[in-house]
């Protein structure tokens, strides 16, 4: 049996699931109680389908200020991930990218889209289980959103890239928990940053998409259309 790292069980102050708000989350749905397998399924469809699919104020927000937000994207979303799976004993860790900016073309509206960076700090998580460790990136993007965009864009393809999607096959992307990797943005990875056991640890070395006056505008006002424009495609469909 493979020996793990007790890092990658770790609380940081990113991963602060002794948050009396994550315990008392984990203690309702009775995470704790299930095989790990059926932890693992739980919890990532939680932070996959209950935890929408939008843009935080910053990516180093603790995994509590993402439950507190409802609301997240591929590094928020993440570190509530992990956060959750390592409170229930599931050793969990990050694995750090790029991806071109053109995967979240129509999630970002093209009015603001200029302020994008071209690539964007992007991640997923890695569980342990089974002894080997799976890939967990399906989680970004919320089934409500997802089938809007599935039922706009119908024609088949051999990928497709935008709204925040980057996959080979829209109609079928590998997003489910079944015991194997899960991915929605990884045909859109331009730069591999490798991994890193703690999620605070690959943000003090690469920080935020953002600097100076653009990371303003982002944090007080742009992210704020951005979320209406994605709240709006998941109640309505793209227009």
């Amino acid at each position: 049996m493979t020996k793990l790292s007790k890092n990658l069980l770790k609380h940081t102050p990113m991963l602060d699931f002794n948050h009396p708000q994550i315990q008392s989350l984990i203690e309702q749905r009775q995470w704790r109680d299930l095989s790990q397998y059926d932890a693992i399924g739980e919890i990532y469809n939680y932070v996959r389908d209950e935890i929408c699919f939008g843009y935080n104020a910053d990516d180093r927000i603790p995994a509590s200020q993402v439950f507190s937000d409802g609301y997240g994207q591929c590094n928020t979303k993440g570190t509530l991930l992990i956060a959750l799976l390592r409170a229930v004993g599931i050793s969990a860790r990050l694995h750090g990218f790029t991806i071109y900016n053109q995967l979240q073309r129509g999630a970002i509206p093209n009015y603001i889209f200029f302020f994008a960076p071209k690539r964007i700090l992007h991640s997923w998580v890695e569980v342990f289980y089974n002894e080997r460790w799976i890939n967990l990136e399906g989680y970004i993007i919320d089934k409500p959103y997802l089938k809007q965009i599935q039922s706009r864009f119908v024609e088949p393809s051999k990928c497709f890239s935008g709204f925040g999607i980057a996959t080979k096959c829209l109609a079928r992307p590998d997003v489910d928990w079944i015991g194997k990797d899960t991915y929605i943005q990884s045909d859109g990875i331009a730069d591999d940053f490798g991994i890193y056991e703690q999620p605070d640890d690959f943000y003090s070395k690469h920080g935020s998409n953002l600097t100076g006056i653009k990371k303003v505008l982002f944090r007080y006002a742009l992210r704020h259309l951005i979320n209406i424009n994605v709240n709006k495609i998941r109640s309505n469909g793209v227009m």
